[in-house]
């Protein structure tokens, strides 16, 4: 057989075989179609609207994951950021201050993703409920914060919840608090998407209730679906009517993510005249942020690329300190107007998070999800700013909230500064147990809270309990083996310490 006529028949069965796999995909559309044209049918009437609008956004994203093969990235197609596309915090603070602040204060709305359950941190209900400090939550900061900020510049900027199904009806109740408090809040709900069967790829869900057997049938699609959902809720161009110009948004559990005026009036009054529609806070990276999405250049366009996106062979490449110097906080200020503008050209493109979960029952599940950083690409003159490490203090596990709780920070107007006492500027790193990792087992450990003023990393593990007025300093290690507990007594000053084995203090 000539050389030719085996490259042609070889042509033939690639082409063969990606037709079959054309057929085969254009038939699982047609399946997923037929199951949600199924579930909408047992939508109540006051809800099929809104279910409809999920189901088709659902529909979209699932089409696109069928289209979309391997990385979604081409490593060679990946350069730094030019120069003046990352902008060090230093030099938009150099500008300073307008006198107009508040009149460029009243053009902006804080926005904060509220979908998160505290299922990690072994709490029920939505994580912004947790106690941080004092008493006090996540919301309870927030909205401290924001009343601070239009009492003092006599403004009215509102806060807007974006709360999950999973969150909404808690949060709801809670809101009643605030009524006299002087900030506007306004809550509209991501969308509810339907987890998809691993092997076949078709939804879990038989209806629309997420309750009884359905309760895992259901999620909310990433912080990516912000764009459609606060168009859809009809809330975006409320604001927009009330004269509203930019979004600052950000995780309800970024202690660090305040109303920043600097850069807010780097965005109103743009150097260079040409208004900026999107900007990323990012922050130097740490060897605890190895896996944070970083901005690179990519196709001419600045680009947030995530661990998930990057070819296995380049992996350790991207988690590179020196050569991804920077990481994304999802701090983000975002021009209203060019979300609406977007939306209604259907042109914000973010790229698949496919993200595996196993159900109680052992049944192994995908959700297709979206990052809102992810979207930088589709906006105008984009820019990144390299914010200090204080706008970077979120609080994921118990090992967090001990920091936060701690002497490390003062609590001002809802807002969390780093103590002067503090000789270094970088915060210990401390790795709490799994003895630790429920918030009520966690606060049963400690009688108060250590001084940690001058600790650099702290190491607990195994059955240890702290009693009052302890003070760590240093590198201190506590390790209590199986079936051995470690009691570490009221006052102690454990200084550049391993502590190990059975410690019992017994009051007589």
């Amino acid at each position: 057989m000539s050389r030719y006529v085996q490259d042609l028949s070889k042509a033939m069965s690639q082409d063969g075989a990606s037709q079959f796999q054309e057929v085969i995909r254009q038939e699982l559309e047609l399946s997923v179609k037929k199951e949600l044209e199924k579930i909408l049918t047992t939508a109540p009437s006051h809800e099929f609207e809104h279910t409809k609008k999920d189901l088709d956004g659902f529909r979209k994203l699932f089409h696109r994951f069928l289209q979309e093969k391997g990385p979604s990235v081409d490593w060679g197609k990946i350069q730094r950021p030019p120069e003046d596309s990352i902008q060090p915090y230093e030099k938009i603070k150099a500008r300073g201050l307008p006198d107009n602040i508040s009149s460029v204060l009243n053009k902006l709305v804080v926005v904060k993703l509220n979908g998160g359950l505290g299922t990690s941190m072994g709490c029920k209900g939505p994580k912004s409920l947790i106690g941080v400090r004092n008493e006090n939550t996540f919301l309870d900061l927030t909205v401290q914060q924001i009343e601070h900020l239009n009492k003092t510049y006599n403004t009215d900027v509102p806060l807007v919840l974006m709360n999950s199904f999973n969150t909404d009806e808690d949060t709801k109740k809670i809101l009643q608090k605030y009524n006299h408090c002087r900030v506007k809040i306004y809550t509209f709900n991501q969308s509810r998407y339907p987890r998809i069967n691993k092997e076949s790829l078709l939804p879990v869900a038989k209806d629309v209730s997420y309750s009884g057997e359905n309760t895992e049938a259901w999620y909310p699609p990433g912080h990516g679906d912000i764009y459609a959902s606060f168009y859809n809720s009809g809330l975006l161009d409320t604001l927009i009517g009330e004269g509203k110009e930019y979004i600052f948004v950000s995780n309800i559990d970024n202690l660090g993510a305040t109303v920043d005026l600097y850069i807010l009036n780097h965005l109103m009054n743009p150097p260079n005249g040409k208004p900026c529609e999107f900007v990323m806070e990012v922050t130097n990276k740490t060897r605890a942020d190895v896996k944070g999405g970083t901005l690179t250049q990519y196709e001419g366009k600045l680009r947030l690329v995530e661990i998930a996106q990057v070819p296995k062979a380049h992996v350790d490449e991207f988690k590179s300190v020196s050569k991804f110097k920077i990481f994304n906080t999802n701090n983000l200020w975002i021009s209203l107007a060019a979300v609406k503008r977007l939306q209604e050209q259907n042109a914000i493109d973010m790229e698949i998070i496919v993200n595996p979960k196993t159900l109680d029952g052992g049944l192994n599940v995908i959700q297709l999800e979206t990052a809102v950083g992810a979207a930088i690409k589709s906006f105008e003159n984009s820019l990144g700013i390299n914010v200090p490490r204080s706008r970077f203090l979120p609080v994921k596990t118990t090992s967090d909230l001990l920091l936060v709780m701690s002497n490390l920070y003062s609590l001002n107007a809802g807002s969390l500064t780093m103590s002067e006492k503090r000789e270094f500027p970088t915060v210990p790193l401390v790795k709490l147990g799994s003895s630790f990792t429920k918030v009520q087992d966690y606060l049963r450990r400690f009688e108060s809270i250590p001084d940690m003023l001058e600790l650099d990393h702290l190491t607990v593990s195994g059955d240890v309990t702290f009693g009052k007025h302890v003070s760590l300093k240093g590198t201190v290690i506590i390790i209590a083996n199986h079936g051995d507990r470690i009691d570490i007594p009221p006052g102690a000053v454990l200084e550049n310490k391993i502590v190990s084995g059975n410690l019992r203090i017994l009051d007589h």
